[in-house]
This record gives C-alpha cells, structure tokens and sequence, in this order.
C-alpha cells in the first residue's frame, strides 16, 4: 500500500511541470506572482528612439551604449525641421522625418539575456551593395553585437533603433529604417 501511494505521489510530482507549461501567459503570471516571483510584461514596458554607438561584452553580459533621440515624422518632422533648418531652402522634413539629438549623453545598458533583437536592413553577405530590407528580421543578440565591429560598425551606428527597457536591462532592440 505505502509503495502505491509512493507511486501516485511521485507521478504526481512529475506531472506539475507538464500542467504548469501548458499555462497561458496571464495564469503563468499568477503562478509567478503566487511563488513570490515578480512577473514582468515585456510588452508594455517603454520603449525609446535612440542611437547605438558601442556594444560589448564583460563577464558573460552584453551592455550597450546608446544615446536617446527623437525620431519625429509627419507634420511634427516638418515643424521642428522649419524651425531647426531655416536655412535648409526646404519646407519639408526630407524623407517624412527628422532626427533631433539636442543632448548627446551617452548610457551604458545591460542586455538580457533572451532580448529580442529585430533588423530591416544590414551587411548579410560582406557588401553594404548586396543589403536588403527585411521588415523585422529576428537576429542574436551576438549577431548585432559582430555587426557592430569592423566595416560594420560606423553603418550600423548611423541607424535609430527602438530600445526597449524593463528592469534595468534592454529587452528589445528594434531597428528603424531610414531611406
């Protein structure tokens, strides 16, 4: 009797694990919350225009270096641009969009681990000639962090990306694509 009971205590044990991830993302949120565990919602967190100037690599943690931006588009691109270029003998932001970095400070961030990184265009095959958009391509975290060396790097620093932040660490990279 005790080694039956042993068994069905046993199976059950083991069979949590397979209960617990079948969950969906609001019951795994309370599992958490119920274990003492802080859930995070990566989905709201806030996300910021920014440029990348370095990215590196210190004791097993990626940290990037970024400095915030505004990216500006449409009737607010073309107002600040008037007011910004007076000179410039247009009316009209080039390309529906303009750039404001009005304070150039530089922060250092970590990366997690399992941050999600989305291009549109960058160096696949060795040659800038050969780069074509594709709308959020998934990459490493490791792979843009090779981006960011070599040949690569200045190009790769002239793009805006979209940095989102949860915890103190970025989460979410995601290029913005500039004609």
């Amino acid at each position: 009797m005790r080694k039956l009971l042993l068994c069905v205590v046993l199976l059950g044990i083991c069979l949590i694990p397979l209960s617990v991830s079948g969950l969906s993302d609001k019951q795994e949120t309370a599992v958490a919350e119920e274990n003492g565990v802080k859930a995070v919602d990566y989905a709201s967190a806030p996300s910021y225009p920014a440029y990348i100037s370095k990215m590196t690599t210190m004791d097993g943690v990626t940290y990037v270096t970024v400095d915030y931006i505004q990216f500006l588009q449409g009737a607010e691109a073309d107002r600040v641009f008037r007011q910004q270029e007076p000179d410039a003998g247009m009316d009209e932001a080039p390309d529906g969009y303009y750039i404001l970095n009005e304070e150039k400070k530089a922060y250092t961030l970590p990366v997690a681990a399992d941050a999600q990184v989305l291009m549109q265009i960058y160096n696949r095959s060795g040659s800038w000639d050969d780069a074509d958009i594709v709308e959020n391509e998934p990459i490493s975290i490791g792979k843009l962090r090779s981006l960011f060396s070599g040949d690569n790097e200045e190009q790769m620093a002239n793009f805006p990306y979209y940095v989102t932040v949860a915890d103190g660490k970025i989460v979410r990279i995601v290029q913005q694509f500039v004609p």
